[in-house]
């Protein structure tokens, strides 16, 4: 059976490491606020199997996951990483387009996350973006890590989050019969110039990471297309994100390691859910 995140040698020491960020009540009222969702449930789903494959966790959840601590515990991490460790940072969040202010998206458009406290909707003086944690900041905490595990070492980021949403889902499935769907995202964009957000339409599904002497390969899994909404799925009473709950039943019968054997029987095992019918899995990768 093919391993997810463990390429060392057996002979080689090596730590894993999982960074879990999770959030299922944001604690917000009002028209432009946050709904609540269930990422806390992926974080408990997900924390056990990586329990039992021997990684050293820390959890992030609900109220305690600002973007202080994400920002903290993500700086430690490249700090704490070793020649050869495995890292796996998991997100399940909200996410939001942000209006592009440096001129390095072709759209006009980061993507970011959103923390407990990040705000929805830009106000002078008051909250104007400063939470939100966006793609190039995150990039930047990434290229960290790869190099502090060099290249014999690995790093996957899992990010159960849209950055677009509005659409409904497709075939209604387990227990989900009078439920409107919920959707982790938002198609309003972050802006402080107030434009309108206008995803552009890439049907790829997989994109190519640069890979260099020194760094270590890298895996990006997203739940979705920057077009299209992440609709939580319903098992067992319970929601959760689709991207977590089929990831963790993967894990099962996978352990950790640097091939896209993984990825794949994780979209095999989405594309069969007819209730994501809507939404493709997206991954980027260095890994040839």
């Amino acid at each position: 059976m093919s391993s997810l995140l463990t390429i060392c040698s057996p002979t080689q020491a090596t730590t894993k490491r999982a960074l879990l960020v999770g959030i299922s009540n944001y604690g917000q009222s009002g028209a432009n606020s946050w709904n609540d969702i269930h990422g806390a449930n992926d974080v408990e789903l997900i924390s056990k199997t990586l329990k039992k494959q021997d990684f050293k966790i820390i959890t992030i959840t609900n109220k305690n996951a600002t973007a202080r601590r994400i920002r903290k515990e993500l700086k430690s991490l490249s700090n704490s990483c070793r020649k050869g460790d495995v890292v796996y940072i998991h997100f399940s969040c909200h996410g939001q387009p942000f209006e592009d202010l440096d001129g390095d998206e072709e759209d006009g458009w980061d993507e970011s996350l959103v923390p407990y406290d990040a705000r929805k909707v830009f106000s002078a003086g008051k909250y104007e973006g400063v939470n939100h944690i966006k793609d190039d900041e995150l990039h930047t905490y990434i290229q960290k890590i790869r190099n502090a595990v060099g290249s014999k070492g690995f790093v996957c980021v899992i990010i159960d989050a849209c950055h677009a949403g509005g659409s409904s889902r497709g075939d209604e499935g387990d227990d989900e019969d009078d439920d409107d769907p919920i959707i982790r995202g938002t198609k309003d964009g972050f802006s402080p110039h107030g434009k309108s957000f206008r995803p552009r339409i890439d049907t790829k599904s997989n994109f190519k990471i640069a890979s260099s002497a020194g760094l270590s390969d890298v895996v990006i899994v997203e739940a979705c297309r920057s077009y299209q909404s992440n609709c939580e799925i319903k098992q067992n009473g319970k929601y959760y994100g689709p991207l977590s709950y089929y990831l963790n039943k993967t894990l099962q019968s996978y352990s950790v390691s640097a091939n896209l054997n993984w990825v794949n029987e994780v979209k095999s095992q989405v594309d069969r859910d007819r209730r994501l019918t809507k939404q493709n899995l997206v991954y980027e990768t260095s890994l040839k």
